[in-house]
């Protein structure tokens, strides 16, 4: 991998740094070996690769006041590519360009209160923004996440939890069944939110996870009084080129990769029945 010529010449990055986070998931900080890439905004992705292997996409998950441009991205062992870049060890050399996509609007939040909803892997997608209200507390009213897992040892950024909640951050955290040394909630995230307590017009959300649990802590809010146009949810789909030209990540009549993966609800919530190309 050489200085990229266009937009789908990935940039050479190097594994400083592995953090295995469940069985199947670990967390990868790159290091650009040349100049670095453009700094990303909560709720983007990059397109990472493995050479001689493929190309995946994956949600930027870093700290968004870093700016000494190493890359943060949690990858689950899924398919080949995938794989890949989950065995890289420390000094791999893997491919990165981006970031590509819509972003979560935080702005949107201030002076509001802030509920997070996340949902196995799709933890890894709000983990940004959860950093920035950390970073910036006092810009929120209250800021909520709302954890769910099928099991304890499938929750990811585990030895972050308690920090996140001494800054300030209430961490609710569900696992879907009764589990052995377990003495927290157990039941779905809509449990958790049909429980909260918000002033529905002063409250914004967002959602990552499975579609279905998407859709059922969309209708939970709004037995909240939360509007769907105060929800965004990230969304995904066989993103390939990043840049809104090959059209495989088309739902609807939008390209996730250029017109999400971050989308308003009231706008992705009819769409969700489409079923990937």
């Amino acid at each position: 991998m050489t200085t990229p010529t266009s937009v789908l010449v990935p940039t050479a990055h190097r594994v400083l740094h592995r953090t295995v986070e469940t069985h199947d998931s670990v967390t990868l900080e790159l290091a650009p070996t040349a100049a670095a890439l453009p700094s990303f905004r909560p709720g983007q992705f990059m397109m990472l690769s493995v050479p001689g292997v493929g190309e995946v996409p994956i949600s930027s998950c870093g700290d968004p006041t870093r700016d000494d441009g190493v890359l943060t991205h949690t990858v689950r062992r899924v398919g080949q590519a995938s794989a890949a870049l989950h065995d890289a060890p420390v000094g791999a050399n893997v491919g990165a360009r981006g970031p590509y996509g819509t972003a979560w609007d935080l702005d949107r939040a201030v002076g509001a209160d802030l509920v997070i909803v996340a949902g196995g892997v799709g933890l890894a997608a709000v983990r940004s923004p959860v950093l920035a209200a950390v970073a910036h507390r006092t810009r929120y009213r209250n800021v909520t996440l709302v954890i769910g897992a099928r099991t304890p040892d499938e929750i990811l950024y585990r030895g972050e939890l308690d920090g996140w909640r001494a800054a300030g951050i209430d961490v609710v955290v569900t696992i879907d069944q009764p589990a052995r040394d377990w003495d927290g909630p157990v039941g779905f995230v809509t449990e958790v939110l049909a429980r909260l307590t918000v002033d529905p017009h002063r409250t914004y959300a967002l959602a990552c996870g499975p579609e279905a649990m998407m859709r059922f802590s969309v209708r939970a809010l709004d037995t909240l009084g939360v509007d769907r146009r105060r929800v965004q949810v990230s969304l995904e789909r066989n993103m390939q080129c990043g840049v809104g030209v090959c059209g495989h990540c088309q739902l609807g009549e939008l390209l996730l990769c250029r017109d999400g993966p971050v989308v308003d609800y009231a706008v992705a919530g009819p769409l969700l029945h489409t079923r990937e190309l």
